[in-house]
């Protein structure tokens, strides 16, 4: 998905780079990897990566809205994030407070540790 386009980095190194446009990226300082501690960390980076990359894409739609490669990769990383959101939200509960989740409770995002108490 991601290979076939030259510019663009993959979504995770973009994501610890703050850019996903390789012509774009000015090193300033140190690139830092992210080392997930357990399972729930691990796919909450893998959300905030895709949403990163989704942000960055979109930005880069807003100049150059008929970049069918482009709004093909979006939507690819929309339903990835999408995907990886539930898997999450199956196991560790509501995210946000837009989340299915809360269709049943509207406040069991109590019922769950907070990322940080795990």
């Amino acid at each position: 998905m991601y290979s076939e386009n030259e510019y663009l980095f993959e979504p995770y190194q973009g994501f610890i780079r703050g850019n996903m446009f390789k012509e774009l990226f000015r090193p300033f300082g140190k690139v830092y990897e992210i080392k997930p501690m357990n399972e729930q960390a691990e796919l909450l980076t893998y959300i905030d990566m895709l949403d990163f990359a989704c942000i960055d894409i979109g930005l880069y739609l807003d100049i150059y809205p008929d970049n069918n490669q482009m709004i093909n990769l979006y939507n690819q990383l929309k339903m990835e994030k999408k995907k990886i959101k539930k898997q999450y939200e199956d196991t560790y509960g509501p995210l946000t407070l837009s989340s299915m989740a809360l269709n049943v409770s509207p406040w069991a995002w109590i019922d769950n540790p907070w990322p940080w108490e795990v």
